[in-house]
């Protein structure tokens, strides 16, 4: 895991200083995603400069400095991630006429090999791993970047100051001379409706995150000006259609079987390092599947990772402990008190470095750093919920459907307007009392939060606009001082593969938008803030592609999703384990903005701040401040992504 930066001039220069300290500028500020080394390359005649910095992972030796050449010296690379079956491309290239002469055992001169004897494509192809790099070709005078198949790598692309810049993070742009800090309003009203920015947007004009499975070539024109023409070498939503129309058709023994072995070589593979590993554990079925298995490919036992709560609501700690205790595990076990979780709510903008508002941020922060204390490397179970139809908004979105289907606009809208007039506390307390009688897929824990939320969106006639209704805040207009004519990427998705059975929709919705932009980049930014690695063995893209062909029956079964995610870990832990109510890694948000983070949050709101500002309403969120305060609306999610961009604009600054 790396930091990568660069750019490209207008022109050619020979001020050759200029171009590395700018180059070096950049990796600066990146460098908690690699304390370990930096490096940069400049080319002036071509007016081209590169900056690195390193998290060593594999080969520890100077041998995997970058930015790294090719043996011929036709390629340049900067690289962040990992190419988990590299061994195997080795292998590969060993066995051809022409043998490299390899100087370490990277995965980064691995690649160059590869690019250098089949091609850019063909190299991709085989490319099994997390990454995001740039190359240069000496030949070509072509840029060339790169991100993974799923998007858990970030790279971030632009035009700055005449240049063509780059980088793992917007800091390494922001560090440029002539970076114009200027906010995307059509970028802003996708965040406030999602709490997150979907790729290709970010907040600045001008600048674009490239998207998941994309290359993109890069050419400097006479007269200064840039040609990027961005594709897919890799298209989830291609594979998706493939897999569901040639379904697997195994029962659930072979189907089990197979799962698990590809589940295992996933894992073994990401567990190659040259350095101490772990897992982060939650004792969800995600991370437990990923530790078991972990474990039975171990020579020894696995250090596991997690945090608890006081609030007991809250807390999964305990589900953990028993998980690692059956497995086995040499876990660590920290308990946070909320003065801890508050203590990095003031780092949130530095560490995801443009608005981002999922309030899971702030506990995947705290187990990453108590990771980081052991480990350098930590494997998590993201993806599964995805995969596997593990959200129960998939359950709830087919009921939905179909309830909505049955039941006349006019009565939708009257049992909205009843779960609006109830108190989410008086809510909670009615769904404890009735718990005893109702069906399992009732029972959730926040009844009073979830129930509001349903009461937003039950109104909906059209089942795709009422799923993406669930997905969003905001959702009775966006709180702009000015209109935006921004169109969300679940929109078009919406119309594009409109075809689909819902349940399946839903979970391809997710897998585009939600887990790059929201999952991915959250735990990217928590971890490496401590500079800690992490590795999704459920993201696996030949693990995906099967996961697709899996049919819906063998997702979800009684009610419930990931059946046989949950049937592969009853092999390995006591199935009461298994079967509990699922838990999101969340905190006591509504009670902190009405407690110990009153004061803060209310400075931010200030409506005055915000009219001063002229980028919100400062009437539509205050009534929904008083509101939230007042109790009789839970507007945790809307006013964290409000407060998460005023707390960016305060660290940040930005033009209109």
């Amino acid at each position: 895991m790396c930091g990568i930066a660069g750019y490209i001039l207008d022109s050619p220069t020979l001020d050759l200083p200029s171009l590395a300290a700018q180059a070096q500028a950049m990796a600066t500020a990146i460098a908690h995603r690699g304390p370990d080394d930096s490096g940069t390359w400049v080319d002036a005649t071509a007016g081209i400069a590169f900056g690195h910095r390193r998290l060593s992972i594999i080969d520890l030796s100077v041998e995997g400095h970058q930015p790294m050449h090719s043996a011929s010296g036709r390629y340049v690379i900067v690289y962040n991630g990992e190419i988990y079956n590299y061994a195997d491309i080795r292998g590969e290239l060993d066995g051809g006429d022409t043998p490299p002469r390899w100087r370490g055992h990277s995965d980064t001169e691995t690649m160059l090999a590869a690019i250098e004897r089949w091609g850019l494509e063909d190299a991709l192809a085989r490319f099994n791993g997390m990454f995001a790099f740039a190359l240069w070709d000496r030949d070509t005078r072509t840029l060339h970047l790169a991100r993974d198949r799923m998007g858990e790598k970030p790279l971030y692309y632009g035009t700055v100051g005449g240049r063509f810049a780059f980088g793992s993070e917007l800091k390494a742009l922001r560090a440029l001379p002539g970076f114009a800090a200027e906010i995307d309003r059509d970028a802003l009203a996708l965040y406030l409706r999602h709490n997150y920015i979907p790729a290709p947007w970010s907040i600045y004009r001008g600048v674009r995150k490239l998207a998941p499975g994309a290359r993109a070539e890069v050419r400097r024109l006479e007269g200064g000006a840039f040609d990027v023409r961005e594709s897919l070498y890799w298209d989830l939503r291609a594979v998706a259609r493939r897999s569901i129309a040639t379904p697997a058709t195994a029962d659930d023994v072979a189907a089990l079987g197979e799962l698990e072995r590809r589940l295992e070589r996933s894992v073994g593979l990401r567990m190659v390092a040259d350095v101490p590993i772990g897992a982060f554990l939650s004792g969800g079925v995600d991370s437990s599947i990923v530790v078991a298995t972990m474990q039975r490919l171990a020579s020894r036992p696995v250090k596991t990772f997690t945090i608890g709560f006081a609030e007991q609501a809250y807390d999964e700690a305990p589900f953990a402990k028993r998980v690692a205790a059956h497995l086995g595990t040499d876990h660590t076990e920290v308990y946070v008190s909320a003065a801890d979780a508050l203590g990095v709510v003031p780092n949130l903008p530095s560490m995801y470095d443009e608005p981002f508002a999922d309030s899971s941020q702030i506990p995947t922060f705290l187990v990453s750093r108590v990771a980081r204390s052991a480990v350098t490397v930590s494997l998590s179970g993201d993806g599964g919920d995805e995969l596997f139809s593990g959200y129960e908004r998939y359950g709830r979105g087919l009921e939905l459907a179909r309830a909505s289907a049955r039941a006349p606009s006019w009565m939708r809208r009257g049992a909205a307007s009843a779960l609006r007039s109830a108190k989410p506390a008086t809510l909670d307390a009615a769904m404890r009392a009735f718990a005893p009688v109702l069906p399992r897929r009732l029972r959730f824990a926040h009844a009073g939060e979830k129930l509001h939320k349903l009461a937003s969106v039950i109104g909906e006639d059209d089942p795709r606009a009422l799923y993406l209704s669930l997905l969003s805040y905001w959702r009775d207009g966006l709180p702009l001082a000015q209109p935006s004519q921004a169109q969300t990427p679940h929109d078009a998705m919406r119309r594009e593969d409109a075809d689909l059975p819902l349940a399946q929709w839903m979970m391809l919705v997710d897998q585009c938008t939600y887990l790059p932009d929201d999952i991915l980049a959250k735990v990217d930014r928590a971890a490496m803030a401590v500079s800690l690695e992490t590795r999704v063995p459920l993201l696996d893209h030949d693990l995906v592609a099967y996961a697709w062909s899996i049919p819906l029956a063998q997702k979800q079964r009684d009610g419930r999703g990931k059946f046989l995610l949950r049937e592969l870990l009853c092999r390995h832990v006591p199935r009461e384990l298994v079967e509990r109510p699922k838990r999101g890694f969340a905190i006591p948000l509504a009670d902190w903005l009405r407690g110990p983070l009153k004061e803060w949050a209310g400075a931010l709101l200030d409506p005055a701040r915000i009219a001063r500002e002229g980028f919100l309403d400062p009437a539509r969120v205050d009534a929904r401040w008083r509101e939230h305060l007042a109790g009789t609306r839970n507007a945790q999610d809307e006013l964290w992504g409000v407060l998460c961009f005023e707390a960016w604009l305060d660290a940040n600054g930005a033009g209109a």
